[in-house]
């Protein structure tokens, strides 16, 4: 989840409390170009007050004014947009095809313990999916391990899936001009981007706008409970003093990708010495992805942090590399 989703559900919660009635869209599918991905969320009023997005404008533009027409009264729709079939005024000018779920959501009781859950959800630490089913509009909570695609369509096409779960975090360990390049990457994804290093002197320059900085041991930090399921730890320093103890502690936690900067030598040097000196067992080694990244033949620290971040969002999706 990213972190526009959070915002989303915490104003839907505040108008459902104020006893309004709100719209939760949520975009199933894309066929072609579209700049929001499946699992994105918008919510809305009547009055056309929205927040979130579901494409760069033209989609919420259509959707706010019906919805101010008065469309949309049963409990849940979905619609194709950008569909010829379905008329020209929802003709996406960017050539894809758009298919949104729209579920009206009275200020019931229900409805009101489903976005407290969905919210719970999204600040916590478990994921979850949510199972909508398209007929009658029940929803439930399913437990998950909060990888794969966002949003799946069961086989008889009669529900669909949708994940929720904390917004997706990455914690660098230790700052380097790699570290740099992959938390911009990572922020720009949605992520959520944390850097820890104890060393003042490289934090004093290290500026990378909309990043929690830690100023402890990265292993410091991973060991007080900051890794979820939707965690990603890296280690991008080659100071065994940091990226060492920060795989040690990291393999102890849900976290989803864990990997750590060097050369095929040095990463055979390393996990002789996490097995040796760390007590690491075969499954732990096993859980660090060293060499870290995509063999993408990387030079620079921009094409390393590249090569790093695509194997994040890679194994988040639930892809193999041979699918590639």
């Amino acid at each position: 989840m990213q972190h526009l989703d959070l915002q989303v559900i915490e104003q839907a919660l505040d108008w459902a409390r104020d006893g309004e009635t709100l719209w939760l869209c949520t975009v199933l599918a894309t066929f072609g170009s579209s700049p929001r991905e499946p699992g994105s969320l918008l919510v809305a009023r009547r009055d056309g007050r929205h927040v979130g997005s579901l494409s760069g404008g033209c989609v919420e533009e259509d959707f706010l004014a019906r919805l101010r027409d008065g469309e949309f009264d049963t409990d849940i729709t979905t619609l194709r947009y950008g569909d010829a079939s379905q008329g020209p005024r929802i003709e996406l000018p960017c050539g894809g095809i758009l298919e949104v779920l729209i579920e009206r959501l009275a200020p019931e009781p229900a409805n009101l313990v489903h976005l407290e859950v969905l919210h719970a959800t999204l600040l916590g630490q478990r994921p979850l999916v949510r199972r909508i089913e398209l007929d009658t509009g029940r929803v439930r909570f399913v437990e998950d391990s909060g990888l794969g695609p966002r949003v799946e369509c069961e086989a008889d096409s009669q529900a669909v899936r949708v994940r929720i779960g904390p917004a997706a975090r990455l914690i660098i360990a230790g700052i380097s001009p790699v570290s740099a390049a992959c938390a911009e990457f990572a922020r720009t994804l949605g992520f959520e981007v944390i850097v820890c290093d104890p060393r003042e002197e490289e934090r004093r320059g290290f500026e990378v706008p909309g990043i929690e900085m830690q100023s402890v041991l990265p292993s410091t930090f991973i060991a007080s409970g900051a890794c979820h399921a939707t965690t990603a730890v890296v280690a991008l320093t080659h100071d065994p003093r940091i990226d060492d103890l920060a795989m040690i502690e990291a393999v102890r936690t849900p976290a989803f990708y864990i990997g750590v900067m060097g050369s095929r030598k040095t990463s055979e040097a390393r996990a002789e010495r996490l097995c040796r000196s760390g007590g690491l067992s075969d499954d732990d080694i096993a859980r660090i992805r060293m060499p870290i990244g995509l063999a993408l033949g990387s030079k620079t620290p921009a094409e390393i942090a590249l090569a790093v971040v695509a194997d994040i969002v890679r194994v988040q999706r639930g892809r193999a590399r041979n699918e590639l």
